[in-house]
């Protein structure tokens, strides 16, 4: 039987519910298959909303699901408004956009319009000629006098990032894989065409779109190189060699953004989030100068900068600081592109990672499998996936197939995840490291994850409140909950040994939730004693 998450007091039910709600990404050559090919698909995401139900999330962010040749795993598209087999049917998704609904969840869609796979039809007209229809529809250029490539421009996933098209004797255009080519978005009428894209899933129920590299849709106008980056260093990858000021972050950009929005609001209570690799002022921008652009310009600050007390305390700061008026922020710690938490922090500390990530101010998002902890993947030479690792192998913390390999769920042979062979293997130690084991076990990560989430769930301060930094220094993280007269204190120590703290604010308050647990109820005194990886949430008297 399902049990139901903690519902939101109705104070907090009159925000909207991507500021007061959670989200959860699903992978889905990865969260569970249904019919034994070893990959994901939406009939097994179907069977595994209970899991979704229980945890407490509010959306569903699903990677793409769209027919692809999967040169990269379905970020190169062939067609916008399908879904591909590999993964069901059109009628699937429409069944899981009606059962999440019904149990009270959104579904956010995957949206990746900076690029299409050579295999789209708009792409195989646009490069049989110089004067068909979609002529302009990619970034063309003539080859440099001698031949050559028109600039320096490179590939994000390694090498040069132009390919010669022997048809229209130029040169096109590719961010990432030369299977994925970059659409020309200074042309008014691609603009329109992936509007009535957006349209398309509005219609049929969808509750938003995440923007995939949504700073890299405009490319120099006058195709100048890209500036030589002075900080570049050999054990990164080469494409940082430069700095990606003429593809990336263009002038202009904010006003396609402002466009999907338009979009979305034709469309009562949908959601933008914008996928932004960028610095705290830049991601901000995307929010627009009257938050009419992103909802939520993804804040990956946590996947890239130290995690040390010092330099989140600071990102808290920072990050306030630079929100436009009225903006709402946003945390993520995990994704599909980047190692995982459990492994990058350790996985004592992670579990102080998923308080904070539970407590910050914004909108929340988990990546599949933290929720139990799940380390990174070991993946032997012979079973790479990832088309960045086998094009820059070797580099650290570059494959990404570490992060993406299957939703374990029992102690099964193959974890639940399959009855054949899964694409990618299992982490080690799966036996132990299972929702099911982590079920049975009331100190699980599992576990700590549903009790953050239900008390987040159960008072405005948490939901929806202001934040304040109290402590900074050291190991030592503190900051303040606050809506109205109800306040929490959440205090982590981000070491390993234990500490000391004396936080006025959390003097006669008790604690709620540790990290470690049996805390529950202790009155705090005038000094505070946090083990090693650990943290309390308090609430003020």
């Amino acid at each position: 039987m399902t049990v139901k998450p903690t519902a939101f007091p109705q104070d907090v039910r009159d925000h909207p519910w991507w500021r007061r709600g959670i989200v959860y990404q699903v992978y889905p050559w990865s969260f569970q298959d249904s019919n034994g090919d070893g990959m994901g698909d939406l009939p097994g995401i179907l069977a595994r909303l209970d899991h979704l139900e229980r945890l407490g999330i509010d959306a569903v962010w699903l990677s793409p699901v769209y027919p692809s040749p999967m040169k990269d795993f379905g970020y190169d598209i062939s067609d916008y408004c399908g879904v591909d087999p590999r993964f069901g049917t059109l009628a699937d998704l429409d069944r899981l956009i009606a059962e999440l609904h019904g149990r009270g969840m959104k579904l956010i869609m995957d949206f990746v319009p900076n690029h299409t796979s050579d295999q789209h039809p708009w792409f195989e007209e646009s490069a049989s000629s110089r004067t068909n229809p979609k002529a302009d529809w990619y970034i063309w250029h003539d080859p440099a006098p001698d031949g050559g490539p028109p600039n320096n421009w490179r590939s994000m996933f390694g090498g040069i990032g132009w390919e010669w098209c022997e048809a229209r004797g130029q040169y096109y255009y590719h961010a990432f894989l030369k299977e994925q080519c970059d659409l020309n978005w200074r042309n008014p009428a691609v603009v329109a065409a992936m509007h009535d894209m957006l349209r398309f899933w509005l219609a049929r129920g969808v509750d938003g779109f995440r923007v995939d590299v949504i700073w890299h849709l405009l490319k120099d106008p006058g195709f100048r190189d890209n500036p030589p980056n002075p900080d570049w260093t050999p054990d990164e990858p080469e494409v940082r060699h430069i700095l990606q000021i003429m593809t990336c972050d263009q002038p202009g950009i904010l006003d396609l953004v402002k466009g999907f929005r338009k979009v979305l609001d034709e469309f009562p209570d949908k959601v933008l989030i914008g996928e932004l690799y960028l610095s705290v002022e830049r991601l901000c921008a995307y929010y627009g100068d009257a938050l009419d652009g992103a909802h939520l310009p993804f804040n990956f600050h946590l996947l890239m900068d130290p995690w040390t007390a010092e330099t989140v305390g600071g990102l808290i700061r920072d990050y306030e600081a630079a929100l436009p008026p009225g903006a709402w922020p946003n945390w993520v710690l995990g994704n599909h592109d980047n190692g995982r938490v459990a492994s990058r922090f350790g996985a004592p500390q992670a579990r102080v990672a998923a308080m904070f990530l539970l407590t910050a101010r914004g909108t929340p998002t988990i990546f599949q499998g933290d929720e139990i902890g799940l380390a990174n993947g070991v993946i032997p030479p012979d079973r790479v996936r990832d088309p960045q690792e086998k094009n820059e192998p070797g580099l650290p913390g570059h494959n990404r197939d570490i992060a993406r390999t299957p939703m374990q769920w029992d102690a099964g042979p193959k974890a639940g995840f399959t009855t054949g062979e899964p694409w990618l293997p299992l982490v080690p130690g799966h036996k132990v490291c299972n929702v099911a084991a982590q079920e049975a076990d009331p100190g699980s990560m599992l576990n700590l994850h549903r009790r953050l989430i239900a008390l987040r769930r159960s008072h405005p301060a948490l939901a929806v409140g202001d934040v304040r930094v109290l402590a900074a220094r050291g190991d030592l993280l503190a900051y303040e909950r606050r809506a109205g007269d109800e306040a929490f204190v959440v205090v982590l120590n981000l070491g390993h040994g234990p500490i000391e703290a004396e936080i006025a604010e959390a003097v006669g308050g008790r604690i709620v939730i540790s990290c470690k647990g049996g805390r529950k109820g202790e009155s705090v005194g005038s000094r505070l004693l946090l083990d090693g990886d650990d943290g309390v949430i308090v609430a003020r008297p």
